[in-house]
């Protein structure tokens, strides 16, 4: 199917911890026999999409299925430093650094494509070539949670702003079929945290934030009460208001749910796969199990239509 068969695109789209079932995904479509030439990622599909090119999927699902709330706010550096962003993110940086050693874009065995949005010039640029870790964190840098990057002349933020699941890119890197990953699909329009987790999240975060060591929980303490699971339940009035990041979420999920179906209008991919993860938050890293179990289990709903959509293609029908 790689060799003779259909140039295959996947182009995984952003949606910050919800992303790890982008592994699952990959996982799954690989014990298939779908194996991919081409990928394009924006965001946490940036992210996955350099780990599975570089040959570094085994380290980085051990890595995330192990991941606790403590291991997540450890990573998170909050900064007052003017950086453009609640989060400097160095952290995570070096931990790109670390495992994708210095790889770069142009010698990768794949087609590869970050997807990112310039801040002065509103523009969507396609990382092709130069630093995979770098290309990786511009593509990922939340606006107003991430600082940006700078890339060249330019500030990079994170490309969900313009190209939420990349497509146009795997279809401009040569993909005659593209298989989509839409992390987005079901979290508009949906309430999906009720009172009953808001109380069970504040206990937990109070027990928890006691047993970090005190140089951590300064910072555990601004982070969660930027979430607002933490500070709204000790205080009855504001127990139904979202946090910020809460409406940072929401508001990005409605933008990128409209650009979506705008640029997926004009120009579908040949399957797309919509795994159901409204339930898990924005910074709910540490709930990769749960996401990538997820993303396995929507390629298995979806077999017969993957197989039928590769038997059109040897019969030159896509593509």
């Amino acid at each position: 199917m790689t060799e003779s068969g259909p140039r295959i695109g996947l182009a995984l789209g952003s949606g910050s911890a919800r992303g790890w079932s982008h592994i699952g995904i990959i996982r799954a479509l690989d014990k298939a026999g779908i194996r991919p030439q081409i990928v394009a990622g924006t965001s946490i599909g940036a992210l996955v999409g350099a780990f599975y090119v570089a040959g570094k999927l085994d380290v980085l699902e051990p890595w995330v299925r192990k991941l606790t709330r403590r291991d997540v706010i450890g990573m998170l550096d909050p900064t007052l430093r003017g950086t453009g962003g609640l989060i400097e993110g160095r952290r995570l940086y070096d931990f790109y650094q670390e495992h994708l050693s210095g790889a770069s874009i142009e010698t990768l065995p794949f087609h590869y494509a970050a997807v990112a949005t310039t801040l002065g010039r509103g523009t969507e640029v396609w990382l092709r070539d130069g630093d995979l870790a770098d290309a990786v964190r511009a593509s990922s840098a939340l606006p107003g949670v991430f600082s940006p990057v700078r890339i060249g002349r330019d500030w990079m933020v994170d490309g969900g702003l313009v190209n939420p699941v990349p497509v146009s890119v795997c279809r401009a890197l040569g993909a005659d079929v593209v298989i989509a990953v839409n992390l987005n699909g079901d979290l508009v329009g949906r309430h999906t945290r009720d009172s009953a987790h808001h109380a069970g999240a504040s206990v937990d975060a109070e027990r928890w934030l006691q047993q970090l060591p005190e140089g951590v929980r300064s910072h555990a303490h601004t982070l969660m009460g930027l979430w607002g699971d933490w500070t709204r339940n000790r205080d009855a009035e504001r127990r139904d208001a979202p946090g910020v990041f809460e409406v940072l979420a929401g508001s990005l999920n409605i933008m990128q749910d409209r650009i979506t179906r705008s640029r997926m209008a004009g120009d579908p991919p040949e399957l797309m796969l919509s795994p159901r993860l409204a339930h898990i938050g924005l910074l709910e890293f540490h709930r990769a199990e749960e996401a990538i179990g997820i993303g396995e289990g929507v390629v298995q709903r979806m077999l017969p239509a993957i197989h039928d959509l590769f038997r059109e293609s040897d019969d030159g029908r896509v593509g």
